[in-house]
């Protein structure tokens, strides 16, 4: 079945830290943004001569809105990157989708694990109005982890602290390799998440763990996960980003 192409239009981009700006497209055909949390869209483009495409997760919230949002981290010549900085409000770009299955699914669990590298945590973000309902109704308890190199590169920090004290059965742990704040909150840890992750008390037959981001990151929790924790391979949700 041949992909349906569709206008998007840039209303807005934000830095949100450094190296990672939060960009809000508007569907140019009025069409509602219909997807399922967890899912990514592509983007079509021609440059160099040649044509590309690149695949954003979605961070925007469910509804019945117009607008896409992604966030996306800055690549030393990468082309995407040079697509999407050099856009101003107004400009268009061709995308396509949803796609993909790196999904919330109904089933038995007791403790969702999500774990996600820089932007690789955006998936989680659009996943929080359902897990907020099945923490109410099903008393599922749910643990974020983030890891970033510096609080400074923290995406989203301030959503995940919210959520969780407006959430009891949701916890968030920030994972930083490099810089650690003086002071650190009691959600703020050194080491890299795939470590952290490692330490925790999971269950194979009752806790699912997601993994989303640096390559690196999800090869090594899945190599922990399977070796010290008794996972199978195919019982762990993953998705890299490259």
């Amino acid at each position: 079945m041949a992909r349906k192409e569709f206008e998007l239009e840039l209303k807005h981009a934000t830095q949100i830290t450094p190296s990672t700006r939060h960009f809000v497209f508007d569907r140019v055909d009025g069409e509602p943004v219909k997807f399922t949390p967890g899912q990514f869209i592509m983007t079509h483009f021609e440059m160099d001569e040649t044509t590309h495409q690149r695949s954003y997760s979605l961070a925007t919230m469910p509804s019945q809105s117009t607008s896409f949002e992604i966030s996306v981290s800055y690549v030393e010549g990468g082309r995407g990157t040079r697509l999407l900085w050099g856009l101003n409000p107004g400009d268009r770009i061709v995308g396509s989708g949803p796609y993909g299955r790196f999904v919330l699914r109904k089933e038995q669990v007791r403790t969702y694990y999500l774990v996600g590298t820089g932007t690789g945590v955006a998936p989680y973000r659009t996943m929080l109005p359902e897990l907020a309902e099945r923490i109410r109704t099903e008393h599922l308890r749910v643990h974020l982890l983030l890891g970033v190199r510096e609080p400074a590169e923290l995406l989203y920090g301030e959503e995940w602290v919210a959520f969780m004290r407006a959430n009891p059965g949701f916890d968030f742990t920030a994972c930083y390799s490099r810089v650690i704040p003086e002071e650190p909150q009691h959600w703020e840890r050194k080491g890299y998440v795939q470590h952290v992750l490692a330490d925790m008390d999971l269950h194979p037959k009752d806790d699912i763990v997601y993994l989303c981001g640096n390559p690196n990151m999800v090869d090594q929790a899945v190599e922990l996960l399977t070796t010290n924790k008794g996972y199978s391979p195919y019982d762990i949700r993953r998705e890299k980003y490259v």
